[in-house]
């Protein structure tokens, strides 16, 4: 029950009296997400869910009545902020408009939670209720993932992505100037938290937006004060997007590798890889037969029994294997490993982001996924963390709250029982998730 809602019920607190709720973590390593080393025998106070005092336990100076946590021998870490995924667009491997309801929302939003994911930005799929849902979280300390929603991204008019079969597309499909103005502007009356396009053809097979309209995209969502981000693949559409004023690259690179004008261009506009999407491309091929990822219980505590035996199946597989992008998947994951190395290297900063929530992509388990694949390709564990973390937050324009372990911003934390410095993997030893001092289940 909030301070205000007790006020009303009681009729003789004032806000000023009642009590601050003050929970100490004590004697554990804090990895803060600044990047800076990890600090042994740290504590932290946290008051009304926010960091009151984090420092070492021997300055510690506990709150009269606060609850006292023994953490010794555990690692806190930051919240995983994922800039990509997308709520409610499936349910058991099943994608279609009509599964987006509360219910699965709110859901998934506990799930992305229990893995340590505690926020999330819905890019561009979403239907009016995720601002509904979104205002009502803002207004409590949640207990679930934080939302950010792109609300309704763009596509050209029967362009790339196409919508499920049997199906209406969700995303705005336009065709003229007249018509980015008029949806920029629904955008912003809703104040979404970024504009999301897509610019593909999908190797050819589906019409892709105009460059011209692209632009006005960039243009009219720049002037009502919102970043843009696009899902792109090839490298002419990121030089060419960047050059326009794209915020950031919601995909990686993939149909060849990255070269120094794309550097120097994402470089003078400050575009950033805002998500390089690696377990998309494991998606794309690593349930075309029967993978050991299937048999880890840390898959199977994010899966329904049906999901489970439905990638299990022998049919599912061949339907996997059978699939256009499982041609290319174990290259285009190659090239994308490549390509973000080479940005990291040059100084581009990068997010995070995975694009799980569409069929095949686990929520909550492909984040661990992508920090381990991102591992794979040459980054330090403490710049995995810091990309997924501090990065994230800082280009949602959110770092005064989220991102780091410091003092005034939300506790949304993972204690974790190994070092994930030592190992990317250990962010799997998950022994609880805190999400603005709440306690998640």
């Amino acid at each position: 029950m909030n301070q205000i809602v007790r006020s009303a019920i009681l009729g003789i607190w004032s806000l000023a009296a009642l009590p601050a709720e003050d929970l100490v973590l004590n004697h554990f390593t804090l990895i803060d997400g600044t990047g800076k080393p990890p600090l042994s025998d740290a504590a932290m106070v946290v008051t009304d869910g926010r960091i009151a005092w984090v420092g070492p336990s021997v300055r510690l100076k506990a709150p009269a009545g606060a609850q006292n946590v023994d953490l010794s021998g555990k690692f806190i870490m930051p919240g995983i902020i994922d800039t990509h995924t997308h709520l409610a667009a499936s349910v058991d491997l099943v994608q279609d408009p009509k599964l987006y309801t509360r219910e699965t929302v709110e859901q998934q939003l506990r799930q992305y939670a229990s893995y340590g994911v505690t926020s999330v930005v819905s890019l561009g799929s979403d239907q009016d209720l995720i601002f509904a849902l979104r205002e009502e979280q803002r207004g409590t300390r949640p207990k679930m993932a934080r939302i950010f929603t792109a609300g309704r991204g763009f596509s050209a008019v029967g362009g790339y992505p196409p919508a499920p079969a049997g199906t209406q597309k969700v995303q705005f499909e336009v065709g003229n100037p007249e018509d980015v103005r008029k949806d920029i502007a629904w955008l912003a009356d809703r104040h979404v938290d970024l504009v999301k396009f897509w610019y593909d053809d999908h190797l050819g097979t589906d019409k892709k937006l105009s460059l011209d309209l692209a632009k006005d995209i960039i243009h009219d969502a720049h002037d009502k004060g919102l970043k843009v981000v696009a899902h792109i693949f090839y490298l002419q559409d990121a030089k060419d997007l960047a050059n326009a004023g794209l915020n950031g690259l919601a995909h990686s690179v993939r149909d060849k590798p990255i070269d120094a004008e794309l550097i120097s261009i994402m470089k003078s506009h400050n575009c950033i890889q805002m998500a390089a999407t690696l377990t998309r491309e494991l998606s794309t091929f690593v349930f075309s037969q029967p993978d050991p990822m299937l048999d880890d219980p840390f898959l199977q505590s994010g899966v329904s029994p049906k999901t489970l035996g439905t990638l299990k199946s022998s049919e599912y597989q061949m339907k996997v294997a059978a699939g256009m992008d499982a041609k290319h998947g174990r290259e285009w994951l190659s090239m994308a490993q490549k390509n973000l190395k080479a940005l990291s290297d040059a100084g581009i900063k990068i997010g995070f982001g995975t694009d799980s929530g569409m069929p095949g992509r686990i929520q909550g388990y492909f984040e661990h996924v992508e920090l381990e694949l991102m591992a794979g390709a040459g980054l330090t564990p403490i710049e995995v963390i810091t990309d997924a973390t501090k990065n994230t937050s800082e280009f949602l324009g959110v770092s005064k709250d989220l991102g780091t372990l410091e003092k005034a911003k939300w506790a949304d934390l993972l204690v974790l029982g190994k070092n994930p410095l030592d190992n990317i993997r250990n962010t799997r030893t998950i022994e609880a998730v805190y999400i603005a001092g709440n306690k998640v289940n």
